[in-house]
């Protein structure tokens, strides 16, 4: 039965008991965190074996020393697991240091100083630069763009990807220059992209010859379950639409073994490679081959990969399930939320009632709670409806996250009553 329909009497019930509700989650004296999707201790502990690797072997499969300057691209043994893993010829494959959001904000800079291998200018020169922003998405993406103080359109994420239609409209226009996209467990909906719109990504016409799609594939192996996704080369289908140069692809390390000691990888066509390394290598001579070596040597190969993130899927598909359990208990009888039910990634999407999601996120942390800002999911956190707010369970214990969620459900019914006029 939705809040909605039930009777004056009914609703001045549910009122006082929710308020009664968030008076002793109050008096609990919490200090709970669902803020950012960090791996918890446990699944950091799965990699701990890197930390004695790569010991003391100091040569790669080629018989380079990897203790010395050099080989802007990386290590070819991690790049064939990769590739492996993912689906990517390795020769287009760099492998970097810890962070992809380094690269990607590389990549813009790049761009912005000196223009790419297809454009008429430096994106710098250009009357303006409009960025393609799908919703609910990645906030720190959305800080790079908006660094740059680029346009973000923001374009609507539905079941199966972006609104495809609306982004053909916008790319029509020269000054559109980039998309933004998570395409497998997107964060924050889960969502994967579906092979027909990626193909469409891949091959729509746009009047920008310098239009990039920034592919971030953060969670491309990232189950709750035992099933990996389908990981489609959209550098292959952009070069037979005859838009090679189209994708920047991204992946990384950051939450399969240490986030904050791991390894990046770019992926794109010969051309984008050759421009990326040409200027990259004025600011650097190379990346962390020590480290890309530990992680050849600790994965061995892309089902070692797969293994260990069978072992990921266990730690989190608990705690995944509690949230969503709890939600379904405690809220799905009052029509009043709406939340995704992902098989992958890092986080749950929740969209309360609307012109409530700022309320809910302020009750929550006066009762000890911290919860993502509300409209962080957007660009310049500017979600027009109110409505929506990123859960992330990964690294509290199980325990602390059904209490926390306990009382985030609290927060969502007393913020709807309070917008009812309860």
């Amino acid at each position: 039965m939705s809040l909605l329909d039930l009777s004056p009497e009914q609703r001045a019930e549910l009122a006082a008991q929710v308020r009664g509700q968030y008076q002793e989650l109050q008096a609990k004296g919490l200090s709970l965190d669902l803020t950012r999707g960090k791996p918890s201790a446990e699944q950091l502990d799965f990699s701990n074996a890197l930390l004695s690797l790569p010991g003391d072997v100091y040569h790669d499969s080629s018989g380079t020393d990897v203790r010395n300057y050099g080989n802007l691209r990386g290590l070819m043994d991690l790049r064939q697991i990769w590739g492996d893993l993912l689906g990517i010829d390795p020769q287009n494959i760099i492998a970097g240091d810890a962070s992809s959001l380094n690269i990607m904000f590389d990549l813009i800079s790049l761009a912005y100083i000196w223009g790419t291998p297809d454009s008429p200018r430096p994106w710098s020169q250009e009357e303006s630069v409009k960025w393609i922003c799908p919703v609910p998405g990645y906030d720190r993406h959305f800080t790079i763009t908006e660094k740059f103080g680029f346009e973000m359109i923001p374009v609507p994420m539905l079941e199966d990807g972006p609104d495809v239609d609306a982004i053909r409209e916008l790319v029509k226009d020269s000054q559109v220059k980039g998309m933004w996209t998570v395409p497998i467990f997107g964060n924050p909906t889960g969502v994967t992209f579906s092979a027909e719109k990626t193909k469409a990504l891949a091959e729509m016409e746009a009047a920008a010859p310098d239009f990039r799609i920034i592919w971030d594939n953060a969670y491309a192996v990232h189950t709750l379950t035992e099933e990996f996704p389908e990981v489609l080369d959209v550098l292959a289908l952009s070069a037979q639409a005859g838009n090679p140069n189209r994708f920047w692809w991204m992946s990384s390390t950051s939450k399969i073994t240490h986030a904050g000691a791991g390894v990046s990888f770019f992926a794109s066509s010969t051309q984008n490679l050759d421009w990326y390394v040409s200027l990259a290598g004025a600011r650097g001579i190379g990346p962390n081959k020590v480290n890309q070596l530990a992680h050849a040597l600790f994965f061995r190969d892309a089902e070692g990969v797969r293994s260990l993130m069978r072992k990921h899927a266990a730690s989190l598909a608990p705690k995944f399930d509690r949230v969503l359990g709890i939600l379904q208990e405690r809220l799905g009888t009052y029509d009043v939320a709406r939340w995704t039910s992902p098989q992958g990634g890092y986080f749950i999407s929740l969209d309360v009632l609307d012109g409530t999601a700022a309320r809910v996120v302020e009750l929550a942390r006066e009762a000890g709670i911290a919860l993502t800002g509300a409209g962080s999911s957007f660009p310049l956190h500017r979600d027009p409806n109110d409505r929506n707010i990123r859960l992330a369970p990964s690294l509290p214990p199980v325990e602390e996250i059904a209490e926390a969620m306990d009382g985030v459900a609290t927060c969502v019914l007393l913020a709807a009553v309070e917008k009812l006029g309860e």
